[in-house]
This record gives structure tokens, sequence and C-alpha cells, in this order.
């Protein structure tokens, strides 16, 4: 995915956070934002803490999630940010599943905002 999709300000990743508008799960958090701008895509940031383990493992964790990104690119609005927080039993997970739960938190996170309009 292109650098364009990426947040990396941490105002912005704060902006996402203070809307409220999460999904959580055992492996997972996700929040989004909806923007007022017209965008051709969506915009993503990805946070994997220390308790994961060692660099290699942080890395390998933010790869797989970048890579669900992009095989679900088609399926994420474009006027929306994400932040998604992965947790330490992250690594029980195949890739499989983890998209499983992934597009799960996202329906859970678009249903939520539209019962706020």
């Amino acid at each position: 995915m292109k650098k364009e999709f990426r947040i990396k300000k941490a105002l912005e990743i704060e902006e996402i956070m203070k809307e409220q508008i999460s999904a959580n799960a055992l492996e997972l958090r996700m929040f989004i934002k909806y923007n007022n701008e017209e965008t051709s895509h969506f915009r993503y940031a990805i946070s994997v803490g220390k308790k994961i383990g060692n660099a290699v493992n942080r890395n390998y964790q933010k790869r797989r999630l970048r890579a669900i990104f992009k095989d679900n690119q088609n399926n994420i609005p474009d006027n929306i940010d994400i932040f998604v927080v992965a947790k330490p039993s992250i690594k029980d997970l195949d890739y499989s599943s983890l998209n499983k739960l992934f597009n799960n938190l996202l329906k859970k996170c678009l249903s939520r905002k539209r019962r706020k309009q």
C-alpha cells in the first residue's frame, strides 16, 4: 500500500480515538473516524506494543495487518480513518482468523456510526 494511506501524526491518531467509535476483541481494538473531506481512499494507522515481543515479532504483526488492509481495501469506505491496536494475544491467530476478526470489527464500527446518526 502507498504511503498516502498511512496516518503518522500523533494528533491525527488522538482525534480518531476521541471520536469514540470503536470495537474491541481479545486480539485487536479498532477505532474509526469519518472525514468530512472528499478523499479517494481511506487512511490507517497501526499500533503494536512491546508486550507482543521483540522488534522482529512486532514488525511481523504490523506486516500482517498491512496485508489485511490491502486485501480488504475494497470493503473499506473512502472517507474513513482507521486506527488498529494489536494486543498480545494476536500472536496466537493465523492469517485467515485475523482477517475474519478484522472484518467483524470493521462491521461493528461501521454499524455503531449508523446508530449515532
